[in-house]
């Protein structure tokens, strides 16, 4: 485990080419987060930076919204998504992270989501999908299907049962707040925390154990917590001395 205090772009010259297994990071975005939000022109030298440093066939999970400003929402995520693309990273999920918030008050729907872009370097190197139980596990399945032979029309008929287990979908949802997101009061001293369960999920699915995982962002620490929970080796960079500290509580 190593964390850094100081600015991420500073830091990550300082990684070797090709080190970093995993990235699982948000990024301070438009001026949804209670601290500096992060210039355009900066990103692109960041995911310049990542982009080296991540090995072929290493994943950059990279968990980002819009502001709405004046009527209209900003477009960053998707300005930022179409950049790692340009630069050499596949898009190779748009993934939803649906959480539960208090309403707010305005001439739209209720925002309860925001993207998990998965950027990938070549073909990902490790996909150990998660799974989760089928509604009718165990029932009978009993399925047709029909082929056409000339002017003949075959039926075949198969019979089985419902697996237990199915691959989850690309939309993950979470309880977020007050025991939900963390158990670890410390960690709201950090105005925008996510959840643990989130860091735990996307570390298994795109990380074996072993693998070396990076947060240039890493506010109160929940990637690394999990990393390391998870066997994985962690590298976090975080600007902010207040949130520093944090992340060496919780982690260290």
């Amino acid at each position: 485990m190593t964390l850094h205090l100081g600015d991420c772009l500073d830091i990550l010259k300082t990684i070797p080419d090709d080190f970093i297994d995993l990235t699982v990071t948000s990024p301070p975005y438009d001026s949804l987060r209670a601290y500096e939000k992060l210039p355009f022109e900066k990103f692109e030298m960041i995911a310049k930076e990542l982009f080296r440093v991540i090995k072929k066939g290493g994943v950059i999970v990279w968990i980002v919204g819009d502001a709405t400003i004046k009527g209209s929402e900003t477009g960053t995520s998707f300005k930022q998504a179409l950049y790692f693309k340009e630069i050499g990273f596949n898009l190779h999920d748009t993934m939803i992270y649906k959480k539960g918030g208090p309403p707010l008050t305005h001439n739209r729907y209720e925002q309860k989501f925001e993207y998990m872009f998965i950027l990938s370097k070549g073909k990902p190197k490790a996909f150990n999908g998660l799974r989760e139980p089928r509604r009718y596990a165990g029932k009978s399945n009993n399925s047709s299907t029909f082929r056409h032979t000339g002017k003949k029309t075959a039926a075949f008929h198969k019979k089985g049962t419902v697996g237990e287990t199915r691959l989850r979908g690309n939309v993950w949802e979470y309880g977020v707040g007050h025991q939900k997101s963390t158990l670890d009061k410390i960690a709201f001293e950090h105005p925008a925390i996510f959840p643990e369960a989130l860091a735990c999920d996307h570390i298994k699915s795109w990380s074996n154990e072993g693998d070396t995982v990076l947060d240039p962002f890493m506010g109160s620490g929940t990637t690394g917590k999990e990393a390391l929970k998870l066997n994985r080796h962690f590298i976090g960079i975080e600007k902010d001395p207040k949130y520093f500290k944090i992340a060496e509580a919780r982690i260290g």
